[in-house]
């Protein structure tokens, strides 16, 4: 079914989206990554520019965010925090809640700050797998360069969970899972309908997955990186 076909079966009116921006940094030093410059414009505003330019673009963005909230707000969208009373730290999922909490749409796509050049495709092809496949869930799964291309073949894919399509109905089953002690996206997803959707096909970003962990792993993406971005919407 070509990608077009997903606005078809579900309007962008139906989906919101957080960016995820609330982690600790730790391998960036401390550092507070969605704030970090790629190719002079932070990375949470970069990511923002690519979900507005996205092909079926979320109605409604925000920012999950836990310091610097004035900084973000500053990029012009709604800033929400973790939710209170989460156990000790929980990952991306307490993003996840963050942004389960405050959507008011059928769906909620999750993308983090750190990989500045996933794919404008991302939100309608999953869109069009959750649809196809019936599934409650469409997480993204692209190749695994760090594993590498051997004789065999191309390198395997790998999930990519942060990327993530989820039914805002299943906020109260992510909190339950996260106070029992759950901190895993994938073991969460397994528990419910999931349809994996790779980012392999012809003309597919090899590094559109990437992501910067570290200033030295941001710096190496600038200089790897096509020169077009997608410009600021107005």
């Amino acid at each position: 079914m070509p990608f077009s076909h997903a606005r078809d079966l579900l309007p962008a009116h139906a989906i919101s989206a957080v960016l995820l921006a609330g982690g600790r940094g730790s391998r960036m030093g401390g550092a507070d990554k969605g704030l970090q410059a790629f190719r002079g414009t932070p990375l949470a505003q970069n990511a923002l520019q690519r979900l507005r330019a996205q092909t079926l673009a979320p109605a409604h963005v925000a920012i999950s965010a836990n310091r610097h909230l004035n900084d973000y707000a500053a990029l012009g969208v709604p800033v929400v925090t973790d939710p209170p009373h989460l156990p000790a730290w929980v990952g991306p999922l307490a993003g996840f809640l963050a942004g389960l909490a405050q959507a008011d749409t059928p769906w909620l796509l999750t993308v983090p700050c750190d990989v500045p050049l996933f794919p404008l495709s991302l939100c309608e092809r999953l869109v069009q797998a959750a649809q196809a496949q019936q599934a409650d869930i469409a997480i993204a799964s692209a190749p695994d360069h760090e594993a590498g291309q051997s004789d065999d073949g191309p390198a395997p894919l790998r999930r990519q969970p942060v990327f993530c399509l989820l039914r805002t109905a299943l906020h109260a089953d992510l909190a339950a899972y996260v106070h029992e002690g759950g901190r895993q996206i994938g073991a969460w997803a397994a528990r419910h309908r999931t349809a994996v959707v790779p980012f392999d096909a012809p003309g597919d970003d090899p590094l559109a997955f990437a992501n910067a962990n570290t200033l030295d792993e941001l710096h190496r993406l600038e200089g790897l990186m096509a020169p077009a971005t997608p410009p600021a919407q107005p």
